[in-house]
């Protein structure tokens, strides 16, 4: 009568919490026990190794080749030693990663076993690449995703959640709607505290997002008063971490009910263990950062005008990719500051903040009846949006194939991702073969394209 008593207090407090992944089906949390339990922890790992290989790619191998500056030929020497053909001969002994892992000092376990090895080897051998050029970029995430936890008396190592996450990405966006560093669902960003409207995301928004996933993760640590499974619960929802708790017959830890979780969150904790072990001892394995095109340090001004990141790029004489990587939440370039009292961050590299103080006037007046006609914001045009078709493009038609994403198909032709969702109204990241994509490339570089797809005269 005890445990059931647990069992129905745990079920009941789910309510306390908007999850993410509530908003999901619900077929994998039902998914026959009995075939689960059938399976060898060799045929999970694989499906976990997998599923986390395709997550890295589809988010890392476009957004970070089109927005980090790339290093020299280093990044391409993975050292002998290392790699043999698809096999993974480190030489590291099992002690040696123990000790390392031991030595992190954090609140949150950092156990060592054959599930973690094997996501450890994944980060520091096959995803090297990706490792080095999240390096980089943690450079300007990291203190940011600190200084909200810390706010929040909560543990620093946390900040290694976005790695699996988003990797570090903050246009991120799930295959079943999850959107930011930290992979908010709709519901649960509004709860703790984003807006969410036609022209701003703050599930995007690094600090927004970063101070919601603090009082989120500090509301599922009351739950459970276990980091492994308010991080499991983080990723599938108290629900089912509650069903795999019952399931076990009442038992409160991540690893005795390892096979009662859905498949998906049974590597998220082995994932995020390996993420803080790549972070920190990538030095180790010959990996080095790759530089971002963010600045070491960025401030905030607050805008009280609608205004468009191109007039601030133009007066300011700043890149607008950089505005752009720097707000992210921003999702047509428009701050839409109309209503009275109501003003938005708007965040540049620290130098530039007292440029935008000195021209604050300029800047909003530069090209304004184009931006804002009688100062207001106009439906969506070629004009006024950051998406909007560039000059002196040439129009191609890319008839999708199979097994293509959208990221690929970016990368490919050398574009940013949000464009070609924006020209082609992709929602969720989902294309079918046979679709035909509308794409805009510069005309000095049209000739090479031609293969690839057709082009509208």
């Amino acid at each position: 009568m005890k445990i059931r008593r647990i069992v129905l207090l745990l079920l009941g407090v789910t309510t306390l919490v908007g999850v993410k992944a509530q908003e999901e089906a619900d077929t994998t949390a039902l998914m026959d026990l009995a075939a689960e339990e059938a399976l060898s922890i060799e045929d999970s790992l694989l499906y976990d190794l997998t599923d986390t290989q395709n997550q890295l790619d589809s988010m890392l191998s476009v957004w970070y080749n089109s927005h980090t500056q790339l290093m020299s030929a280093t990044n391409d020497l993975v050292p002998d030693t290392l790699v043999l053909g698809d096999s993974i001969v480190s030489g590291i002994s099992d002690d040696v990663y123990v000790q390392r892992l031991q030595a992190l000092q954090s609140p949150i376990p950092m156990t060592y076993n054959n599930q973690v090895k094997k996501f450890i080897e994944l980060y520091i051998v096959k995803r090297r690449e990706q490792v080095e050029r999240m390096l980089g970029l943690s450079r300007y995430y990291f203190p940011l995703f600190e200084e909200m936890l810390d706010a929040n008396d909560m543990p620093l190592e946390l900040k290694y959640l976005p790695i699996i996450e988003s990797a570090l990405n903050p246009r991120a966006l799930s295959r079943v709607g999850a959107s930011g560093l930290w992979q908010f669902m709709y519901y649960t960003g509004k709860r703790y505290g984003c807006e969410v409207t036609s022209y701003v995301d703050e599930r995007r928004d690094p600090y927004k997002a970063s101070l919601a996933a603090a009082k989120f993760l500090k509301d599922l640590y009351a739950i459970y008063g276990d980091w492994h499974l308010a991080i499991a619960a983080y990723n599938c929802g108290p629900g089912n971490v509650n069903r795999a708790i019952a399931r076990s017959g009442g038992l409160r830890d991540f690893w005795k009910i390892y096979y009662h979780l859905p498949r998906e969150t049974r590597g998220y904790v082995p994932a995020f263990i390996a993420a803080a072990y790549a972070m920190n001892y990538a030095g180790e394995h010959q990996i080095r950062a790759t530089p971002s095109i963010l600045p070491p340090v960025a401030d905030t001004v607050m805008v009280v005008k609608p205004l468009n990141l191109a007039q601030v790029s133009n007066v300011l004489h700043l890149s607008l990719d950089v505005i752009r990587e720097l707000n992210p939440q921003y999702k047509h370039d428009i701050i839409p500051a109309i209503e009275k009292g109501k003003s938005y961050a708007l965040r540049l590299p620290v130098e530039m903040t007292f440029a935008f103080a000195q021209q604050e006037d300029s800047v909003y007046a530069y090209n304004r009846e184009k931006y804002f006609p009688n100062n207001k914001i106009v439906p969506v045009s070629e004009a006024t949006f950051g998406g909007a078709v560039p000059a002196n493009s040439v129009h191609f038609i890319y008839k999708v194939k199979e097994n293509d994403v959208p990221g690929t198909i970016a990368k490919r032709f050398g574009i940013r991702l949000a464009d070609l969702t924006y020209w082609n109204g992709i929602r969720r990241n989902i294309i079918r073969p046979g679709q035909k994509l509308h794409i805009y490339v510069p005309k000095s570089k049209a000739d090479k394209y031609d293969a690839m797809a057709t082009r509208v005269k």
